[in-house]
């Protein structure tokens, strides 16, 4: 579904989006066409109204492409992501912006609906397309702070279960999982960032000719905020591997305790093993074997060796 607006100076109008090459005829008039989760009928309409690149077009229905800018005669464009990961690819034209972007859950507030109110509220008296290019880049920047705060979050839920109580059972596998799959996300997070990191500093360098001047300050702050977002995952990457190394080493230590357990108990039962078994031969001519008070003896004795290798080991913390 395509959304069409104009922004003459100090006003809004919708259009017809059939209508829109008329609409880019008037001069000093911003017209934004955004379009959510497009059908092939609304991709045709936008190449015609606005005689996009068929290459561009190509790689809007494709979807899936890598963050990046790429310039044709007429217009510019751009490929960004979503904190979510959900694409967005914009036209940018000399007095015209085109942003396409994958449906969103009905009934949800968009981060393209927080950048259209917010870009009515705070445009100036002559909007330009650098300004509102600014505008929906920042919504989308910001939306990764968001991100990054909710893994934040799940990285420290996931470290108190692993540096938690002893007595709480933990299921080892599972937590392994839980991280594997923040470690995968991140991943993803990173490669949708870091070319847009680019992109940014392709724009700086005013290689889109209509992003006015005004509009490069305002990048050069999404830009920085980028960075900041970049760092923030890497430090995110960093912590969840040491949660994975201090998770794989917590795991060893308690297979080693339980093997200091396993090998204390046989140990202490050893000594009570050996004396049971050499009695429990068959042979007729044993020693004591008529002796009144053999059986309590041996019994004694495997009592003594029993409590004494208990006390050993204990005093020495392996049970």
């Amino acid at each position: 579904m395509i959304s069409a607006r104009l922004y003459p100076e100090g006003s809004t109008y919708h259009v017809d989006p059939a209508e829109v090459s008329e609409a880019l005829k008037v001069k000093d008039q911003l017209v934004w066409a955004d379009t959510a989760a497009p059908s092939e009928d609304d991709l045709t309409v936008l190449q015609e109204e606005f005689s996009l690149h068929p290459l561009a077009m190509e790689d809007v229905r494709e979807r899936h492409q890598r963050p990046k800018l790429e310039h044709y005669p007429t217009h510019a464009f751009l490929v960004a992501y979503t904190a979510e990961g959900k694409e967005v690819d914009v036209f940018i034209g000399p007095t015209w912006m085109i942003t396409v972007r994958e449906d969103e859950k009905d009934g949800e507030p968009t981060f393209m609906d927080a950048a259209r109110r917010r870009f009515e509220r705070t445009r100036p008296d002559h909007a330009t397309v650098g300004y509102l290019l600014y505008v929906v880049l920042d919504e989308i920047v910001d939306g990764y702070f968001t991100r990054n705060d909710e893994v934040e979050d799940e990285l420290e839920v996931i470290e108190n279960r692993i540096f938690g109580d002893d007595d709480v059972a933990v299921d080892e596998r599972i937590v392994q999982q839980e991280l594997f799959d923040v470690r995968r996300r991140l991943l993803r997070f990173r490669r949708m960032a870091v070319p847009l990191r680019d992109v940014l500093a392709a724009l700086l360098r005013r290689e889109v000719t209509w992003v006015d001047e005004n509009a490069i300050t305002h990048l050069q702050d999404v830009f920085d905020h980028v960075l900041r977002a970049i760092d923030i995952v890497d430090n995110h990457r960093e912590l969840m591997g040491n949660a994975i190394d201090a998770h794989l080493a917590i795991i060893s230590n308690h297979q080693n305790r339980v093997m200091k357990r396993m090998t204390s108990w046989g140990a202490i039962l050893l000594g009570s093993t050996l004396i049971t078994g050499v009695y429990g031969m068959n042979f007729v001519h044993m020693p004591e074997l008529e002796w009144r008070w053999g059986f309590w003896w041996a019994l004694g004795i495997m009592a003594f060796i029993t409590v004494s290798g208990y006390t050993w080991f204990k005093a020495r913390d392996w049970l």
